[in-house]
């Protein structure tokens, strides 16, 4: 559902890739017909109305409109409809939604019916990811993560808002306020406009929530302290570590501690969110001692926003299309 969104069109992808493909249907965020352009411009996509009928006899559907159409999908999914999958976060406090986070949880949960799955935040599946395999390297004593949040994590309307404030700014234009309600273009926020779709602080809430939540299997991993800023990037997200050890492992135990957990590890190069979009996993850089802390470290690190929640979503969903 919502297979028109930046989300959408990166599940289509994965799911394509899938060995045997799945057959998909794609479902309008409203209860009306519709046929769009796809989010290259260059697709059209024929969606069906969002009805019970068009839930039904599916295996698992996939939530990814916004989050009242997740909420729709849940009055009308029939008693025998399917399992349903939310990478919009808006069904996490219904009484039976389990956050997932495939890739940051220490063992697979088995399928379990009358479940509504929730996906983790990107970035705190990234979060999880790293510094549970930084603390192979050394038990860690504390850390802060500053998150560098894209535009496209509130949707194609958040990419072309930052789209035209860019232009905007540079030929002296009015600018489009209506998702930041503030211009984003060329400038680091640290909060939205009284008026936005959304504060950022609920955002930074949800990112921390949800890390808690995945760092409970990892009793041995404090809670970071953790900031999110808003960067003028329309994809992937950036990460910039601070980690204090018990003992400093140094750069070479940690880059092989992150390699071991297969993360992208570039210490010539530090990766971009730039050229991380469209590959999987993790990418990091930048390994460095702190030279005024010797017990601790700092590093840079990357993530495909979309990919990383799509992929989640499809490990889920793997348990129920067998």
């Amino acid at each position: 559902m919502g297979g028109d969104s930046l989300l959408g069109r990166e599940l289509r992808e994965v799911l394509g890739e899938s060995k045997p493909a799945p057959a998909i249907e794609m479902i309008s965020a409203s209860a009306e017909n519709a046929s769009m352009l796809g989010a290259d411009d260059e697709e059209i996509i024929a969606l069906t109305p969002l009805t019970a009928q068009s839930l039904a006899g599916a295996r698992v559907a996939f939530l990814a409109g916004s989050p009242a159409s997740s909420r729709r999908a849940l009055k009308l999914n029939p008693a025998d409809g399917p399992v349903l999958i939310d990478l919009t976060a808006a069904l996490e406090d219904q009484p039976h939604a389990r956050l997932r986070a495939p890739s940051a949880e220490v063992t697979r949960s088995l399928p379990q019916p009358g479940v509504i799955y929730v996906i983790a935040h990107p970035a705190a599946i990234a979060a999880t990811m790293l510094l549970a395999s930084l603390s192979k390297a050394k038990p860690i004593r504390r850390s802060v993560i500053h998150v560098f949040e894209p535009a496209s994590e509130r949707g194609k309307k958040g990419l072309d808002e930052l789209r035209q404030q860019t232009v905007g700014v540079l030929t002296f234009q009015k600018l489009k306020t209506d998702v930041f309600d503030t211009q984003l273009g060329f400038a680091m926020l640290a909060r939205y406009g009284e008026e936005a779709v959304e504060p950022l602080e609920s955002v930074e809430q949800r990112i921390e929530k949800h890390l808690a939540s995945l760092l409970a299997s990892y009793p041995g991993i404090p809670m970071p302290s953790l900031r999110l800023i808003q960067a003028p990037v329309f994809h992937g997200h950036s990460f910039s570590v601070w980690v204090e050890f018990e003992e400093n492992p140094g750069a070479g135990a940690i880059t092989q501690a992150l390699q071991a957990a297969d993360i992208d590890v570039r210490p010539d190069d530090p990766p971009s969110n730039a050229n991380i979009a469209g590959h999987h996993g993790l990418s990091a850089g930048a390994i460095a001692v702190d030279p005024n802390h010797p017990r601790a470290c700092w590093l840079w690190m990357v993530a495909d926003n979309l990919k990383l929640s799509a992929e989640n979503a499809l490990s889920v969903a793997r348990g129920f299309m067998r």
